[in-house]
C-alpha cells in the first residue's frame, strides 16, 4: 500500500466515524446544526451575510430514509446521495448550509507594486503560502473587505491541473485578498477548521467534484458544486478528536510515503541498473556460455562481403560500400585496423575483451545505413512519429498507415527486418528503439530524427543488435552536437563504433538469455 493509499484510507475511516470512539457526553451533531442556523438567521438580519434561496435541512425519516427539505416546503428523498453509513450522533449536512459565504476571487494582474497583497494558485505550495513572493495587485479600497482573507478561511482551485486543491488560511502575515482562480468558503466557528478541510481531502469530497467538474481544456469547477456536496458532521468535541489523532497519524503516514516514494525509486533504479549489467555481460561473451561447434564471427564477414558484391552488382550497394576494414590481432597480442595497404594501432579504442571466436568490426561495415525503398506511391506503409516508439529494453512500437507517395519524401525509410533507434536527445538516452517488423506491405517512414540499420542478410541478429544499441557501452559514450535542448549523436559515432560481434547462433542464444533474464526482475 502506498502513502496515499493509506492516507485515503485514514481518512475515510476518519468521516465514518471508526477513527476515534464516540462520546455520549458529546453534544449531538443535530443540536451543532440547529445553533448554526440561528447564528446564519441572526447575520443574515443583520446583513452581514446573504440568505440562501437554496438552503435546505435534512433528516431522516421514520422510515430510515433520508430526505431533504427546502425552504418552499419542498421535501425530497436523498437516500441514493447518502454514501455510507455514520454514527447516531453525526448528522449529514450540505457545504452550502454550512458556509456562510462562497466567494470567487478578485480579477486583477499581479505588481510588484500595489494596493494589498494577492494570494495565487501558484503562490501556495507544500500546504503553505509562500509569503516572501506573493505580489500585489490594484483594487478599490471599498472591494477589500469582500476579498479579505481572514485565519480559518478555506481556499480551493476552482480551474486548471490544480482544480479542487484546497487550502487552510492559518494565518495571514500580511492583509491580502485572494485571486480569481481561487474560491473561498467561510463558515462558523463552530466548526473544526481543520475537519473540514480534512474531509476536502477524503475520496468522498473528490468523487463529488469529479461529478460536478466541467470537462474542458482547462477542466473548471464552480461554487455551486462546493454547496451541493454532502458530508458528515460530528459533534464538535468529536471533530477535535478526528483532527487531533489525524494530525498525529498523518505525519507517520507521510513519513511512510516518503520511505515508500524512495524505496520504489530504488527498485527502479536497480531494475535498470540490472539490465544495463545484464546487456553489458551480454556484449562480452559473459552471458552464455560459448560453442565450439559454433560457426566463427570471422565466416559472418566474408558471408557479409558476398552479399555486398551481390548488391553491387544489382545496382542497390555503392562499390565504396565494399571496401571494408578488417580488425586482427597481431603477433604481439595488439589491435590492428587494415585500411586498405595500411595497418593502424587500434588498441586505446577496444573496450574490453571478447571470446576468441568473436570479431570486432566497425557497425557501418556489416550494417547498411538509412537505407532507401523503392515502392509504387499507391503502397500502403506504416507511419511511425517519434511519439508512437516506446522508451524500453524491449522493440515496442506502432504506426498508422498512409500512402507511400504521401509518406516517401521528407522522412526516414524503413522496411521489415531493420533495426532503428532514436539519434536525438532525451529519445536516445531513454532507448527509443525497435525491431521493425509486421509493417503493411512490409515497408514504412517515419521520424528523421532515427537511425536505421539494416544487417547484410543472415548474418546479424536483430535481436542482438537491439540489444547492442541500448547499452550502456553504446549508449553511455556518446558524443552530441547542438542546443541544450535538442542534441543529436554527432555525424559517424555510430557507424565506427566497434562491434563485437559472436557467431551467429551465440547472437541468438544471447538474445534468448536477455529476454528470459528482463522477465525475472
Amino acid at each position: 500500500m502506498t502513502g496515499k493509499q493509506l492516507k485515503n484510507s485514514i481518512l475515510q475511516w476518519a468521516i465514518q466515524g471508526k477513527l476515534v470512539p464516540q462520546d455520549p457526553n458529546d453534544e449531538p451533531a443535530s443540536v451543532l446544526l440547529e445553533k448554526i442556523r440561528a447564528e446564519k438567521a441572526r447575520l443574515i438580519k443583520e446583513e452581514k451575510i446573504k440568505k440562501d434561496k437554496k438552503e435546505s435541512i435534512i433528516f431522516r425519516g421514520e422510515d430510515n430514509s433520508y430526505y431533504e427539505k427546502f425552504a418552499d416546503g419542498k421535501v425530497v428523498c436523498v437516500d441514493d446521495e447518502i454514501p455510507f453509513a455514520i454514527p447516531e450522533s453525526w448528522q449529514w449536512e450540505r457545504w452550502g448550509n454550512l458556509s456562510y459565504s462562497i466567494q470567487y476571487g478578485y480579477n486583477a494582474p499581479a505588481e510588484e507594486t500595489g494596493d494589498i497583497r494577492m494570494v495565487r494558485i501558484s503562490d501556495i505550495q507544500h500546504g503553505d503560502v509562500l509569503w516572501a513572493t506573493v505580489p500585489f495587485c490594484h483594487i478599490n479600497e471599498s472591494e477589500i473587505d469582500t476579498y479579505l482573507l481572514q485565519k480559518d478561511d478555506i481556499l480551493f482551485a476552482r480551474t486548471g491541473g490544480t482544480v479542487g486543491k484546497s487550502f487552510l488560511v492559518k494565518d495571514v502575515p500580511y492583509p491580502s485578498i485572494y485571486a480569481g482562480y481561487l474560491i473561498r468558503t467561510r463558515y462558523s466557528n463552530m466548526l473544526s477548521a481543520q475537519y473540514m478541510k480534512y474531509f476536502m481531502e477524503c475520496e468522498l469530497y473528490w468523487e463529488q467534484l469529479r461529478n460536478g467538474t466541467i470537462a474542458t481544456a482547462q477542466p473548471n469547477c464552480n461554487g455551486k458544486t462546493l454547496a451541493k456536496m454532502i458530508l458528515p458532521i460530528p459533534p464538535y468535541n468529536e471533530q477535535i478528536r478526528i483532527t487531533d489523532k489525524l494530525n498525529q497519524v498523518l505525519e507517520q503516514v507521510r513519513r511512510y510515503g516518503e520511505s515508500q516514494d524512495r524505496l520504489d525509486k530504488l527498485n527502479i533504479q536497480i531494475h535498470d541498473l540490472l539490465k544495463k549489467s545484464i546487456l553489458q555481460e551480454a556484449i562480452q561473451g559473459r552471458l552464455v556460455a560459448q560453442d565450439a561447434s559454433d560457426e566463427p564471427a570471422s565466416i559472418l564477414l566474408q558471408r557479409i562481403k558476398e552479399e555486398k558484391l551481390r548488391l553491387v552488382a544489382e545496382g542497390k550497394l555503392k562499390k565504396k560500400d565494399v571496401i571494408d576494414s578488417t580488425i586482427f590481432r597481431g603477433d604481439d597480442n595488439k589491435y590492428f585496423e587494415k585500411k586498405g595497404k595500411e595497418n593502424v594501432c587500434i588498441d586505446e579504442e577496444i573496450p574490453f575483451e571478447i571470446p576468441d571466436t568473436w570479431v570486432w568490426v566497425r557497425l557501418s561495415n556489416v550494417v547498411q545505413v538509412n537505407p532507401k525503398n523503392d515502392v509504387p506511391d499507391n503502397t500502403l506503409a506504416a507511419f511511425i512519429p517519434m511519439e508512437r516508439i516506446d522508451a524500453t529494453y524491449l522493440s515496442s512500437f506502432t504506426y498508422s498507415e498512409r500512402k507511400w507517395g504521401d509518406i516517401k519524401s521528407g522522412f526516414m525509410h524503413f522496411a521489415d527486418g531493420d533495426v532503428a533507434f532514436a539519434k536525438i536527445t532525451p529519445c536516445f538516452q531513454n532507448r527509443k528503439s525497435m525491431i521493425l517488423k509486421g509493417l503493411p506491405n512490409g515497408v514504412g517512414a517515419g521520424t528523421t530524427e532515427l537511425k536505421v540499420l539494416r544487417p547484410y542478410a543472415e548474418t546479424i541478429d536483430r535481436e542482438y543488435l537491439l540489444f547492442f544499441l541500448e547499452s550502456s557501452y553504446f549508449v553511455e559514450e556518446a558524443t552530441f552536437k547542438g542546443t541544450a535542448n535538442q542534441q543529436r549523436i554527432i555525424s559517424g559515432y555510430m557507424e565506427n563504433k566497434l562491434f563485437p560481434l559472436p557467431p551467429l547462433s551465440e547472437q541468438r542464444r544471447i538474445a534468448e538469455k536477455i529476454k528470459e533474464s528482463y522477465m525475472r526482475i
